[in-house]
């Protein structure tokens, strides 16, 4: 799932730069074209420009009306798009000479418009023309001396530019769109194929914790095969950890039952003397305590173990066949129902002790038969097992089943026991992240409800 999810960040990720780069790739190559379009116009309204100029400065065409034709018929076309227009600034009323394309109407003065003079010593701006068309205007001021001031302006239909412009912008979508498809695609395909080794590894510790693996199998890239091999390590120093503490709780074990044993021994050997009495009792509670404490140490070393899975199934029955053959005098019949599924996430000793202790009470207390049902279940979003006991004896009252849960109280002297049973349950169940919850059997007696992780 964490794998997943950082394949899907990365390729967001990925997506989003992909795109922003792309997009302002597009957008400074779209607006250097379109100056490229402008300049390459300009030059073609230079030219123009240029041969009337020259006309106009020409000392036989002071007198001519019109310039000499410039070779596009577009001049000659009323509203064409495609204008020329030599205005002499001289007295308050210039005259003006045009192209037959402009008809009755001019061109904008840049001059007036305060346009700024190019290196070329021209004006080049975007104008209104006649019929509302948009002209690329190229404008030049002529001093010929004496024979005065003349504005020679060469206008276009910019509509080429914006065509052009179009078209490519047109191809540039279409390539870029190519472009991010197979980059996200590469992306995609990297992204999914190298995290695989991770998903591999993170399924891997998730077979390991559920028990159905030992450690990270196969093989791992380059990169990736050191984290394999630490995390390996680090499973199997936990191993020799836990090894370590069982050895040393069992060696003090043995450490403490010796003395006490002398202790009990010796006090025995002294009937009557009030001093060997407190000696036996107080031995009596050191022994408790060391067994209980031992226990807790035991059940905490099993924890810390990565992967341990007990099948449910196996140890219901035996328990199941071993209580009837004890009670075979009595005739307790004991009915099974479990689901073969079902697995619990512990060490198989610990769930003999637990579920054993409430089987073994119920049995003690039934008349003829006893019950447990195995259920699978998700309490906060983790698999649980809920092993029920019923059996059809007296039962207990509310206030009963408050008092047998405290350690080492009995409310029947005459049925054997320490009264411990249940109170090792407790605290075992309450260790794996269990409970242990007491109430009314619906075959009249009393249920014990045993909760346990599963996977």
């Amino acid at each position: 799932m964490r794998a997943n999810s950082l394949a899907l960040r990365l390729f967001m990720s990925a997506t989003l730069w992909t795109v922003v780069i792309l997009f302002v790739t597009g957008f400074v190559l779209s607006t250097l074209y379109r100056q490229a379009v402008e300049r390459s116009f300009d030059r073609r309204l230079s030219v123009y420009l240029r041969t009337l100029v020259a006309e106009v400065a020409a000392p036989e065409a002071s007198d001519a009306r019109t310039p000499q034709p410039l070779g596009e018929p577009l001049f000659d076309l009323p509203l064409s798009g495609w204008y020329w227009q030599i205005t002499r600034l001289q007295g308050s009323t210039p005259e003006v000479r045009s192209s037959r394309s402009l008809w009755d109407a001019g061109l904008p003065h840049l001059v007036d418009r305060n346009v700024p003079i190019a290196v070329d010593g021209t004006r080049r701006s975007y104008v209104e023309g006649p019929e509302g068309q948009r002209l690329r205007l190229v404008e030049r001021l002529v001093d010929l001396g004496e024979d005065g001031r003349f504005l020679v302006a060469v206008a276009g239909d910019s509509q080429e530019i914006e065509e052009e412009t179009r078209s490519f912008d047109r191809a540039l979508l279409v390539t870029f769109g190519s472009l991010i498809a197979v980059l996200l695609l590469t992306t995609l395909f990297q992204v999914r194929f190298g995290l695989a080794p991770l998903k591999r590894i993170s399924e891997g510790l998730a077979a390991i914790r559920t028990g159905t693996a030992e450690r990270l199998e196969g093989r791992f890239p380059v990169e990736i095969a050191p984290l394999a091999r630490e995390t390996n390590a680090l499973i199997e120093a936990n191993r020799e950890i836990v090894e370590r503490a069982r050895t040393h709780v069992g060696n003090l074990a043995h450490a403490l039952k010796t003395p006490l044993s002398v202790m009990v021994n010796e006090a025995s050997a002294r009937v009557g003397d009030p001093l060997a009495q407190k000696v036996l009792e107080q031995a009596e509670i050191m022994r408790d305590q060391v067994a209980r404490h031992l226990e807790r140490a035991r059940l905490a070393a099993r924890m810390t173990v990565v992967g341990t899975v007990t099948d449910v199934v196996p140890v219901v029955h035996a328990l199941a066949r071993t209580m009837e053959k004890i009670h075979v005098a009595r005739g307790i019949a004991i009915a099974v129902d479990a689901p073969a599924s079902a697995k619990f996430q512990g060490e198989q000793p610990d769930l003999e002790e637990m579920l054993g202790n409430l089987v073994d009470n119920a049995c003690k207390w039934a008349q003829s038969r006893v019950s447990i049902e195995v259920l699978s279940e998700y309490a906060n979003g983790k698999p649980m097992l809920r092993l029920i006991v019923d059996d059809d004896g007296p039962g207990l009252t509310a206030a009963q089943r408050e008092q047998v849960a405290r350690r080492g109280r009995r409310l029947d002297e005459t049925k054997p026991g320490s009264g411990l049973g249940l109170s090792i349950v407790v605290e075992l169940a309450s260790l794996y992240g269990g409970s242990v919850n007491l109430g009314a059997a619906p075959i009249g007696g009393l249920r014990a409800e045993l909760v346990l992780p599963a996977i």
